[in-house]
């Protein structure tokens, strides 16, 4: 506090207040004796906090936002958190299924038309108030604070599951360090008489079996839960803890992780694909892979699917990209990072694409080795009965033992299928084409657990590449999932302000006890199930409401001018077209697609059939179905909750939110109202900014405006901006501070 206890106050009809821009422009144009600037409280009791707002140095008992080391320190971790399990096991499946090369044409548009401008848009507004998505939608419009809620549920739903796939990782990475791989091969059953391979496996295939039986242990049906399963419950158990320490002293501890956890997944994708182009076969996946259909980029379908990848490659609503981008400097480009972190973003799923093609061609071309010698020995046991000598070419070496090329043998069986067209099917005989192979397309946990470990048991050295292989998917989940905690824990510590240690080890626990459901067996099943219905639809609902609440409710033109006033320049043109029109109506069409699709596909699961050794859709069971509604309902009930508590002010829109920010050349006033006094002699009443829920504007600011601003921008007024800066509702009054003449102002 000054000398004497008080602060002085100028006659509030003197009307002085200033920009943004030109308090700026004071900090930055101020000695050094303003640099350190200090937070002053007046309380009723006299008291005082002080603390450092935006430069550091905390001298009391409130402590500053920490902030990046470095830029690179950030954008590593953006990069960390976009870039993840999606991008190996889900882009490539797209691409394949949706016309190979030319399905990066309506991903490359839908990402520069709504990913790019999403997500510059959630960075900006966690950099411009420097608060999680509670505290950034509050200030934005206390009636759609609701959002940030939301998006803190759906990232609690999303976080339960996803780190049982790296649980499930962390187990066979355990399990990687054996010669042979323990899914080398199906397991032999010994009796009395005789030895015999295990029915299960035998049925399906080596990898299959140990990913069913030997990783999950699986139920044949949701309903049958059987109990836990303790291998996953440990690795659970080793992912949360790990987690929780990367997490526990926030973008301090996570920041250093990053730097391993985002950069070590590229240097194992080069070394796969490096290795993977040497093997025999690589070429003819990446050639199926990137040739184009075109004639596929004209259903609505392709369009669509697209669209929901760039939405959820970038981890928008989420949460995660505005809870990172709170901790920069308010100055920092974050168009800039936008820009480069989605193009990253889209190449490494490119580079992503490249490896696993050229991994499963080269599985492929072993598999239609393994299906010509197998269809050989079929066509020599029908030779002389079935299938005429004279029908096999003179020069094919067609005998016992001989090793046919897969040219000779595909020139044998069309000979074979043109002279018996009619009995061909009854002989039993397989194409063995590579395409066919190819087209057997796979995603998810299929091709993560089970077809690339299957490619990898054939590499020379294999232990060693499966090591790399789940390394490397721990490490892009961990990624993730430090985005996807961060947009829990950031907005709950700035509402709340509770310690970030505690609630890190609480939502952990919290999160690992919910999290035994997809250990039990049924698990499987569980995890299918929050991944199709916890989050698609409200997500969509959330950035679709963060788009109008920028855009419509708080302003384009506004939000354009607190961009320049940020980043020093205004952003292109071509944003505040998207941002108001164009994107709200993509956004408006996918939800309205993702919606009509929920509704035409009946609630169903994947279910393994172990006495089959298959696969089988399985609809849920009413209960499942309830749960699946029950999912989606709780994730968007803040949104409608929230707005009419505000709506109908059982909840005022100003309540612990209200704060008057008063500077003067980096020092920081706020004193609380008493009781009688009018708008001439008071200031606004309500905690500081570091105490605050959210930093939202208050109700009575300027001496002369009517109505005052309303509790943020969804209840600003007609007359509003008649008020110098009344887009921010702050005003800046003057501290009693001996060493500045009062002329400086």
């Amino acid at each position: 506090m000054p000398k004497n206890g008080k602060a002085v106050k100028r006659e509030l009809d003197d009307d002085v207040t200033e920009s943004v821009k030109d308090l700026l422009s004071n900090e930055d144009a101020c000695d050094d004796s303003f640099k350190k600037s200090s937070l002053i409280v007046d309380n009723h009791d006299g008291e005082g906090k002080e603390c450092d707002v935006e430069e550091g140095g905390s001298d009391g008992e409130e402590e500053e936002r920490p902030a990046w080391n470095s830029k690179l320190q950030y954008i590593l971790a953006q990069v960390g958190f976009s870039v993840g399990l999606g991008n190996v096991w889900r882009f490539p499946y797209l691409c394949q299924k949706n016309g190979g090369g030319a399905y990066l044409v309506p991903y490359l548009i839908l990402l520069i038309l709504i990913g790019i401008p999403l997500f510059f848009l959630e960075l900006a507004v966690g950099q411009r108030i420097r608060r999680g998505s509670i505290g950034v939608w509050n200030y934005i419009s206390p009636r759609l604070g609701g959002i940030g809620f939301a998006s803190c549920v759906v990232c609690f739903f999303v976080a339960l599951y996803y780190n049982v796939i790296i649980s499930w990782s962390l187990f066979y990475f355990s399990q990687s360090f054996q010669q042979p791989l323990p899914w080398h091969e199906c397991p032999l059953v010994k009796n009395k008489t005789s030895t015999y391979v295990v029915p299960e496996c035998d049925k399906s295939s080596a990898t299959t079996y140990y990913w069913y039986r030997e990783a999950l242990n699986i139920s044949d049906s949701i309903s049958e839960g059987g109990g836990l399963n303790w291998k996953m419950t440990v690795c659970l158990l080793v992912a949360w803890s790990m987690v929780c320490l990367a997490m526990i002293k926030g973008i301090q501890s996570s920041g250093k992780v990053m730097y391993f956890s985002s950069l070590f997944p590229y240097v194992v994708l080069i070394c796969f694909l490096v290795r993977a182009l040497l093997l025999k076969g690589s070429v003819d996946g990446i050639r199926h892979m990137f040739t184009p259909k075109l004639e596929i980029m004209l259903e609505a379908k392709v369009w669509r699917e697209a669209a929901t990848q760039v939405f959820f490659a970038l981890g928008l609503g989420f949460g995660g990209v505005i809870a990172f981008s709170s901790y920069n400097k308010r100055d920092n480009n974050c168009h800039f990072d936008a820009v480069l972190v989605s193009f990253i973003n889209f190449f490494t799923s490119v580079l992503a694409t490249l490896v696993v093609f050229a991994v499963l061609g080269f599985k492929a071309n072993i598999m239609i080795d393994k299906c010509v010698a197998l269809n050989t020995n079929k066509v020599l046991s029908l030779l002389g009965t079935d299938i005429d000598r004279h029908l096999i070419p003179q020069h094919i070496n067609f005998t016992q033992g001989a090793q046919l090329s897969v040219e000779d043998y595909h020139k044998t069986i069309e000979i074979i299928r043109g002279v018996k067209e009619d009995q061909y099917q009854n002989l039993g005989l397989e194409s063995c084409s590579i395409e066919d192979e190819l087209n057997k397309a796979v995603q998810g946990t299929g091709l993560a657990f089970i077809a690339f470990t299957e490619a990898m048991t054939h590499f020379p050295a294999s232990p060693f590449w499966s090591v790399m292989f789940f390394l490397m998917l721990v490490n892009l989940g961990l990624g993730s999932m430090f985005g996807t905690i961060e947009g829990i824990l950031t907005p709950l510590i700035d509402t709340f302000k509770v310690r970030k240690e505690f609630l890190t080890v609480g939502c952990c626990a919290l999160a690992f006890s919910i999290g035994l459901l997809f250990v039990q067996r049924s698990g499987n099943y569980f995890v299918a199930m929050f991944d199709d219905y916890s989050a698609t639809l409200p997500l969509l609902i959330v950035v679709v409401l963060e788009n109008v609440a920028v855009a419509w409710v708080y302003g384009i033109d506004k939000f354009f001018e607190d961009l320049k006033d940020m980043l020093g320049f205004t952003p292109y043109r071509f944003y505040y077209y998207m941002w108001k029109y164009i994107t709200p109506i993509l956004l408006l069409v996918l939800l309205c697609a993702s919606f009509i699709q929920l509704a035409m596909t009946p609630p169903s699961y994947s279910a393994w059939i172990q006495e089959e050794g298959k696969e089988q859709m399985v609809p849920f069971p009413p209960w499942g179905i309830a749960v699946c509604i029950s999912l989606v309902v709780m994730a968007i009930m803040p949104v409608p909750v929230v707005f009419c508590l505000r709506y109908f002010n059982i909840i005022d829109d100003g309540a612990g939110g209200h704060s008057t920010v008063s500077y003067k050349k980096g020092r920081i006033i706020k004193e609380t109202a008493r009781p009688g006094e009018d708008d001439d002699t008071s200031l606004i009443h309500g905690k500081s900014p570091s105490e605050a829920p959210s930093p939202m504007p208050g109700n009575s600011i300027y001496r002369k405006q009517s109505g005052g601003v309303g509790g943020g921008v969804g209840g600003v007024g007609p007359d509003a901006d008649t008020a110098p800066n009344g887009r921010y509702g702050i005003g800046y009054l003057m501290a009693d501070m001996p060493d500045m003449p009062e002329s400086d102002l």
